[in-house]
């Protein structure tokens, strides 16, 4: 790589076809409900008051959650991200 290539070089371009980028969208939406999700399970962990968390343990658990809730919605076929797809997709085919 050379230095000073825009960033904008490293990421890929989203996808052209309307059905993939609102397939994309649905997603990432049903990824960011199971974050809330698994925050909201984590905070009501039953803890013994011993040992607290440190900053980089809840780092870590927070990225580890961000990753599974990605992979989850992605290959989730009966969620709510594929839900709103078959909803929204039908706008897309002239607004059955």
């Amino acid at each position: 790589m050379k230095i000073g290539t825009p960033r904008a070089r490293l990421v890929a371009p989203p996808p052209r076809d309307p059905r993939e980028q609102l397939k994309r969208m649905c997603d990432e939406f049903e990824a960011v409900f199971l974050r809330q999700v698994f925050q909201a399970m984590r905070e009501t962990e039953m803890d013994g008051g011993l040992l607290r968390h440190s900053p980089g343990e809840e780092m870590f658990t927070s990225l580890l959650d961000d990753r599974l809730a990605s992979e989850a919605a992605r290959r989730s076929q009966r969620g709510i991200g594929e839900a709103l797809y078959r909803q929204l997709s039908r706008k897309l085919e002239g607004g059955k």
